[in-house]
């Protein structure tokens, strides 16, 4: 992956200026990765991808318009920035677009410090499928496993680099390396299937492929005779594999995009109770070796850590320059932008203060109800606030986990629901999102 980006958006930008933009951004992504999969002891597929996207945006007074491609070629680049041109031209002003001024660009920063590229060697085609092999043979070692659906192994690499006319120009790497399994349990129409996946940073950070493997077994055996939840009011715990999609529900309503239109159900609760006193949601992007981190947002600002929800009360909403401009704010830095399209706000890592007892002392005080460890469809309104999810897991009583369920929904309002979560203290540090297990009192179940 031989690439000079920071040239590469240089020349973008040259290209942009001679065909008649007054301000203008480029970004370059180059990335390459490499995945094997296994069934049945048997390589199942292998995939192997290289490639580069190239973004420029330019400017016209308010109008802005964006173009993408994976051509290099100087033609390439001057035909993108006149069709860009062309295209700012015709396109509707947009009064709160715009570059960041000089002084409010990041400096001095150090993407070295984050540690987000592992440098040591790749493994090879024939490391990853032994890596699954492993993985898969550790799954199928567990009692109630029939079948495996696949067991991968991966890695990727990935190298930015942004540069805009207001003098920013700036890059970084990340590296990525992935084992995961997916088991089954049963037959027929009875069956019933679980995963395992870890990912991080650096390869040496793994865990071993067989625990990996085992997990997944052991999360499927306990899905064996699944059936549907009683129907009613029951308190439900959603399993820290799980939780941060609740939360995640909060970070999207408070999306200066959501915001700035109105379709926030949040979007008059600044300053007021969203959780319950004394737990924090706090924002860090500057986080080692963890995925999510970064050294500047996608339009060149300082990132830094900073507080959404401070004991219980909403503080920020999340921001780019365009939302912030919209708002009548400042921009808390969180741009993220792809090749092709302009920035957009967007949180990164995130950490919810955990609780001070455990998984187990949770499940007792809740006493009946739903522990939810899978969840899908949605149906949210972005306005008031109300929640539909499918859902599966494990029915508890007093306390102790009784049988596996699916094919169940639950229902509630996410205003209500958020202010009487309780957490555990089992959330895993090294994700990017650090979220424990979370009781919510008085939620509607759909069962049987």
């Amino acid at each position: 992956m031989a690439h000079d980006l920071a040239g590469l958006t240089e020349r973008l930008l040259a290209a942009a200026k001679t065909a008649g933009a007054e301000t203008a951004d480029a970004l370059a992504v180059a990335g390459e990765s490499l995945g094997i999969e296994v069934r049945n002891g048997a390589l199942e597929h292998a995939e192997r991808a290289e490639g580069i996207d190239i973004g420029l945006r330019v400017l016209i007074g308010k109008r802005q318009a964006c173009v993408s491609s994976s051509d290099t070629r100087d033609a390439t680049l001057a035909a993108m920035a006149e069709r860009a041109v062309a295209m700012a031209r015709e396109a509707p002003e947009d009064p709160w677009c715009g570059l960041a001024d000089p002084d409010q660009l990041a400096k001095g920063w150090d993407a070295a410090t984050l540690d987000l590229e592992d440098h040591s060697p790749l493994p090879s085609p024939a490391e990853l499928e032994a890596t699954a092999r492993e993985a898969e043979a550790a799954a199928m070692a567990v009692p109630g496993v029939s079948l495996m659906e696949a067991a991968g192994a991966s890695w990727s690499r990935t190298k930015v680099h942004l540069a805009a006319s207001n003098g920013f120009s700036g890059g970084y790497g990340r590296s990525s390396h992935a084992v995961q399994a997916v088991a089954i349990t049963g037959e027929g129409t009875d069956m019933e299937r679980d995963y395992a996946f870890e990912s991080r940073t650096h390869r040496d950070d793994l865990p071993a492929p067989e625990t990996v493997g085992r997990l997944a077994g052991e999360r499927t055996a306990a899905r064996a005779g699944a059936s549907k939840p009683p129907t009613g009011a029951f308190p439900v715990i959603y399993h820290e594999r799980v939780s941060s999609g609740l939360i995640g529900h909060l970070v999207s309503a408070i999306n200066g995009t959501a915001v700035a239109r109105g379709a926030s159900w949040l979007e008059n609760a600044m300053g007021e109770a969203v959780l319950p006193a004394g737990l924090d949601l706090v924002e860090d992007p500057l986080r080692r070796r963890i995925g999510g981190s970064r050294p500047f947002d996608g339009e060149g600002l300082p990132v830094t850590r900073r507080y959404l929800v401070e004991n219980g009360i909403l503080k920020s909403w999340t921001l780019d320059l365009a939302t912030a401009r919209q708002l009548g704010l400042k921009s808390t830095g969180n741009a993220v932008r792809g090749a092709s399209s302009p920035p957009s706000p967007a949180a990164g890592n995130l950490e919810l203060t955990q609780g001070t007892t455990g998984f187990d002392a949770l499940l007792a005080e809740a006493g009946t109800g739903l522990l939810v460890t899978s969840m899908l469809g949605a149906s949210i309104n972005p306005t008031t606030g109300d929640y539909s999810r499918g859902a599966s897991g494990f029915w508890f009583e007093n306390g102790t986990i009784v049988r596996p369920v699916n094919e169940c929904t639950i229902a509630g309002n996410l205003r209500d629901m958020l202010m009487t979560i309780r957490p555990a203290n089992d959330a895993r540090p090294w994700l990017g999102r650090v979220v424990p297990s979370l009781l919510v009192e008085g939620l509607v179940i759909a069962g049987d």
